[in-house]
Protein backbone atom coordinates (compact mmCIF):
# COMPACT_ATOMS: atom_id res chain seq x y z
CA UNK A 1 0.00 0.00 0.00
CA UNK A 2 1.05 3.48 -1.05
CA UNK A 3 1.15 5.98 1.68
CA UNK A 4 2.41 9.66 1.64
CA UNK A 5 3.04 12.27 4.65
CA UNK A 6 3.31 15.69 3.97
CA UNK A 7 4.95 18.42 6.35
CA UNK A 8 6.28 21.73 6.35
CA UNK A 9 3.13 23.58 6.47
CA UNK A 10 2.50 26.79 9.03
CA UNK A 11 1.38 30.20 8.94
CA UNK A 12 3.22 33.26 6.78
CA UNK A 13 2.92 36.99 5.91
CA UNK A 14 1.94 37.79 1.96
CA UNK A 15 5.58 37.88 0.01
CA UNK A 16 6.58 34.85 1.71
CA UNK A 17 8.26 31.43 1.85
CA UNK A 18 7.05 27.78 2.21
CA UNK A 19 8.48 24.66 1.70
CA UNK A 20 6.55 21.56 1.22
CA UNK A 21 7.78 18.24 2.03
CA UNK A 22 6.03 15.23 0.69
CA UNK A 23 7.67 11.64 1.92
CA UNK A 24 6.95 8.68 0.08
CA UNK A 25 6.50 4.78 1.23
CA UNK A 26 5.43 1.51 0.78
CA UNK A 27 4.65 0.68 -3.03
CA UNK A 28 6.44 3.08 -3.93
CA UNK A 29 6.46 1.84 -7.54
CA UNK A 30 3.01 2.69 -8.15
CA UNK A 31 3.37 6.65 -7.46
CA UNK A 32 5.35 7.72 -10.47
CA UNK A 33 3.31 11.35 -10.68
CA UNK A 34 3.21 12.90 -7.37
CA UNK A 35 1.84 16.14 -7.19
CA UNK A 36 0.30 18.89 -4.85
CA UNK A 37 -3.34 19.52 -4.46
CA UNK A 38 -5.09 22.64 -1.93
CA UNK A 39 -8.40 23.24 -0.64
CA UNK A 40 -9.51 26.69 0.79
CA UNK A 41 -12.61 26.50 3.03
CA UNK A 42 -15.77 26.45 0.78
CA UNK A 43 -13.65 25.65 -2.27
CA UNK A 44 -13.20 22.53 -4.42
CA UNK A 45 -9.44 20.81 -4.45
CA UNK A 46 -7.56 22.20 -6.99
CA UNK A 47 -3.86 20.78 -8.39
CA UNK A 48 -1.06 23.07 -8.17
CA UNK A 49 1.68 21.02 -9.35
CA UNK A 50 3.10 17.65 -10.21
CA UNK A 51 6.39 15.54 -10.87
CA UNK A 52 7.38 12.52 -12.26
CA UNK A 53 9.75 10.79 -9.18
CA UNK A 54 11.62 9.15 -11.99
CA UNK A 55 12.76 11.82 -14.23
CA UNK A 56 11.59 15.30 -12.00
CA UNK A 57 10.92 18.64 -14.07
CA UNK A 58 7.34 20.11 -12.86
CA UNK A 59 3.94 20.76 -14.15
CA UNK A 60 2.10 23.81 -13.31
CA UNK A 61 -1.28 25.00 -12.88
CA UNK A 62 -1.24 28.67 -13.47
CA UNK A 63 -1.82 30.28 -10.13
CA UNK A 64 1.45 28.22 -9.22
CA UNK A 65 3.49 29.18 -12.64
CA UNK A 66 6.49 31.02 -11.88
CA UNK A 67 5.95 31.26 -7.77
CA UNK A 68 5.94 27.35 -6.36
CA UNK A 69 8.74 24.73 -7.92
CA UNK A 70 8.48 21.10 -7.38
CA UNK A 71 11.35 18.58 -6.90
CA UNK A 72 12.17 15.32 -5.75
CA UNK A 73 14.80 14.13 -3.83
CA UNK A 74 15.16 10.66 -4.60
CA UNK A 75 17.37 9.18 -1.92
CA UNK A 76 14.61 10.33 0.79
CA UNK A 77 11.87 9.33 -1.33
CA UNK A 78 10.49 13.03 -0.74
CA UNK A 79 8.80 15.48 -2.88
CA UNK A 80 9.18 18.91 -2.71
CA UNK A 81 6.94 22.07 -3.09
CA UNK A 82 8.63 25.24 -2.75
CA UNK A 83 6.61 28.23 -2.08
CA UNK A 84 7.31 31.81 -2.83
CA UNK A 85 6.02 35.10 -3.11
CA UNK A 86 2.83 33.72 -1.46
CA UNK A 87 -0.83 35.19 -1.40
CA UNK A 88 -3.29 35.06 1.16
CA UNK A 89 -5.66 32.92 -1.72
CA UNK A 90 -2.72 30.28 -1.54
CA UNK A 91 -4.59 29.91 1.95
CA UNK A 92 -5.76 26.31 2.16
CA UNK A 93 -4.92 22.62 3.19
CA UNK A 94 -1.82 21.26 1.17
CA UNK A 95 -2.65 17.63 0.34
CA UNK A 96 0.07 15.35 -1.73
CA UNK A 97 -1.32 12.89 -4.06
CA UNK A 98 -0.38 10.07 -6.19
CA UNK A 99 -1.66 11.11 -9.56
CA UNK A 100 -2.53 8.69 -12.63
CA UNK A 101 0.32 8.87 -14.96
CA UNK A 102 -1.59 9.90 -17.94
CA UNK A 103 -2.86 13.28 -16.20
CA UNK A 104 0.31 14.20 -15.06
CA UNK A 105 1.46 16.43 -17.40
CA UNK A 106 -1.87 18.11 -17.75
CA UNK A 107 -1.36 20.94 -16.05
CA UNK A 108 -4.82 21.37 -15.21
CA UNK A 109 -6.42 18.21 -12.55
CA UNK A 110 -9.21 17.41 -10.46
CA UNK A 111 -10.07 14.34 -7.55
CA UNK A 112 -10.82 11.89 -10.41
CA UNK A 113 -7.50 12.08 -11.21
CA UNK A 114 -5.87 10.87 -8.22
CA UNK A 115 -5.61 7.29 -6.60
CA UNK A 116 -4.25 7.95 -3.10
CA UNK A 117 -3.82 11.22 -0.74
CA UNK A 118 -1.99 11.88 2.41
CA UNK A 119 -3.27 13.61 5.36
CA UNK A 120 -2.71 17.19 4.43
CA UNK A 121 -0.82 19.93 5.86
CA UNK A 122 -2.84 23.56 6.51
CA UNK A 123 -0.96 26.45 4.88
CA UNK A 124 -2.10 30.04 6.14
CA UNK A 125 -1.04 33.45 4.27
CA UNK A 126 -2.17 36.43 6.30
CA UNK A 127 -1.74 39.97 4.77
Amino acid sequence: QLHLAESGGGSVQAGGSLRLSCLVSGHTYSSSCVGWFRQGVGEEREGVATTVREIGGGYYADSAKGRFTISRDVAKNTVILQMNKLKVEDTGMYYCAAVSFPACSRGRWSRADVYTWGQGTQVTVSS
